[in-house]
Formats: C-alpha cells, sequence, structure tokens
C-alpha cells in the first residue's frame, strides 16, 4: 500500500519522511495495532533501534507469543543462510 500526503501537509510537519515513518509506528505500537516487530519494521528501524526509541519516550513494550513467534521465524531463516 502507498499512503500520499500531500506536499503542503507534509511540510508543515517539518519532519523528515524517517521520522513520520517513526512517529506513525510509534502511534500504532501505543495503540496495539502493530507488534514490536511490526512497528519496528514500519519505522525502518532494527528491533534494538526502536525499542531505544520507546524507551527514550517512556514507552513500555509490550512482548507477546506473535512478537516470539516472529523472532524464532527469523532466527530459523538467519540460520538457513
Amino acid at each position: 500500500m502507498t499512503l500520499i500526503i500531500p506536499d503542503d501537509l507534509f511540510q508543515a510537519t517539518r519532519m523528515t519522511e524517517e521520522e513520520l515513518r517513526q512517529e506513525v509506528a510509534v502511534l500504532l505500537f501505543q495503540k496495539e495495532k502493530l507488534t514490536l516487530a511490526q512497528a519496528s519494521r514500519l519505522a525502518g528501524m532494527d528491533r534494538l533501534q526502536f525499542q531505544h526509541l520507546l524507551a527514550s519516550r517512556r514507552i513500555a513494550v509490550h512482548y507477546d507469543v506473535e512478537d516470539f513467534d516472529e523472532d524464532i521465524r527469523a532466527l530459523h531463516e538467519a540460520g538457513r543462510r
């Protein structure tokens, strides 16, 4: 999916595209709409970087079964390389 934000609205935020992606990722993570892994990916950060971003904002990290399963899948894929 591609989200188109009109230039004038994007410029009004005074944010870079990277900053805007991170803000959206943090918001969706806080609302429990995305898992930690999904939000990290949306933010364009590895999980540890995203966790540091959350910590800098005093946002608790919830780590659930879905996150664990995704970690296990990633480890298996990395082991096959």
